[in-house]
């Protein structure tokens, strides 16, 4: 027999000679019968070693076997519906390929700042791997609504010239005879003119914010999808962000049952996330945060409590929109029944997640734009591009951005993004 085989695939070979390579999450022995908890391509598989069964060499190996161990075994797939998976294996050799000493991260409890220090080996425990295979699944539906609704792939600069929103919150650094770069916030801008050429767009990559923010919900570095659409107007921005939330939650309840059940989350959250969304324009919302007792005002933004607040109202997500424009970016297009309000909508999660989707319709005219970026004292020229958009066949459009790890961290149930991104940067944290 040749090659190697995966545990995913070993429910379609019970019966059959396997040969695995691995690690050891876990092993014990008695006298005459030994086990191993073997992890490999994400998933576990209990090995079960007979004494009678195995010569004195792969004997040795099992008692060698400590944990994070890589060993290789030959065996027999043997169905047992208690085991993950539905399989065992009988083995029949086992060799140690290499024995680790001493690893750090053991059974007991660890603290926070010590398994982030450890990253590069949490990443092996099943939680973390539990995370990080619902994220994969996330960032494949992401894909696969946009090619199914005809939308290009489209990939923005991460060093641009200018801000979408300001320098306050950017990462800025020497572009050599060039003056400043900033490390980008958002790839929409770029989009805007994709739009034009392709019709539907979406990027999908690394944003850097520098907020000096150490809430849960915020991360320097985090992963973005951005879709923008020509000739699409707000009603149908908040369909198609309606659509795209409910798909991919529906892909995690499809695909990824068994990192759900080791997470012990309560999918019956996830099953009521279903069209349509409630939906208040941000009046609205005041009224109700008020009625709770807030003391906001019109004009106030949402912080994470308020955003908490709304979404403990409903039993799925809520969409706020028609914000006052002087809390929004000055690319959104102001309501055409009151100017003062902008065409914006955020998507709030419930379960204290707080918004996971922020989009608006874009300013289609020329000299509203220039009038905007004026107001918001941004540079006309570093922006001459931007505004080449609106006065070379300027149409109507529309596009919104979501946070892969806010999203992840809510289909997971996990209270903090740092467990959403396989190596999290935040403030006070850049290592590994």
């Amino acid at each position: 027999m040749s090659g190697w085989n995966s545990i995913p695939e070993l429910g379609a070979l019970v019966g059959e000679e396997i040969r695995l390579r691995g690690w050891v999450d876990r092993r014990r022995s008695s006298g005459r019968i030994g086990f191993i908890q073997l992890r490999e391509s994400g998933a576990t598989v209990q090995l079960v070693i007979s004494r009678k069964e195995v010569d004195e060499a792969s004997w040795e190996a099992l008692q060698s076997a400590t944990q994070e161990s890589t060993v290789a075994v030959t065996g027999t797939a043997v169905a047992d519906p208690r085991s993950p998976g539905g399989v065992e294996i009988h083995v029949s050799s086992l060799a140690l390929v290499h024995g680790a000493d001493g690893y750090p991260i053991t059974p007991k409890e660890h603290g926070a700042a010590f398994l982030m220090d450890h990253r590069h080996l949490w990443l092996r425990s099943s939680r973390q791997r539990a995370v990080l295979r619902i994220r994969s699944e996330v960032c494949q539906a992401i894909h696969d609504f946009h090619r199914e609704r005809g939308y290009y792939l489209v990939d923005s600069p991460i060093l641009t010239p200018a801000a979408c929103e300001g320098t306050s919150t950017l990462f800025e650094t020497p572009y050599f005879d060039h003056g400043n770069a900033y490390l980008s916030q958002s790839g929409q801008l770029y989009l805007e003119p994709a739009a034009a050429a392709l019709g539907k767009v979406y990027c999908f990559g690394p944003t850097f914010r520098a907020e000096k923010s150490k809430t849960r919900r915020h991360l320097m570095e985090f992963w973005m999808v951005e879709p923008e659409a020509a000739f699409l107007d707000f009603k149908g921005l908040t369909e198609l962000a309606e659509d795209f939330v409910v798909y991919l939650a529906g892909r995690v309840l499809e695909h990824c049952a068994e990192p759900l059940k080791l997470l012990e989350r309560d999918t019956s959250r996830l099953e009521a996330i279903r069209k349509p969304f409630p939906r208040l324009r941000y009046a609205e919302a005041i009224d109700l945060l008020r009625g709770q007792g807030s003391a906001i005002e019109f004009g106030d933004d949402f912080g994470a409590p308020e955003e908490t607040s709304i979404a403990e109202a409903f039993d799925r997500p809520v969409m706020v929109t028609h914000y006052p424009t002087s809390l929004k970016a000055f690319y959104m297009q102001p309501d055409p029944d009151d100017p003062t309000l902008a065409l914006a909508l955020d998507v709030i999660a419930p379960e204290g997640c707080g918004e996971i989707i922020g989009g608006s319709q874009r300013i289609h005219d020329h000299d509203l734009l220039l009038s905007r970026l004026k107001e918001h004292d941004l540079p006309i020229e570093a922006f001459q591009w931007y505004l080449d958009i609106r006065r070379y066949g300027t149409f109507e459009h529309s596009g919104f951005g979501m946070g892969v790890e806010r999203f992840v961290a809510w289909m997971a149930g996990v209270p903090h993004l740092r467990e959403t991104i396989p190596y999290p940067r935040t403030m006070d944290r850049i290592y590994p």
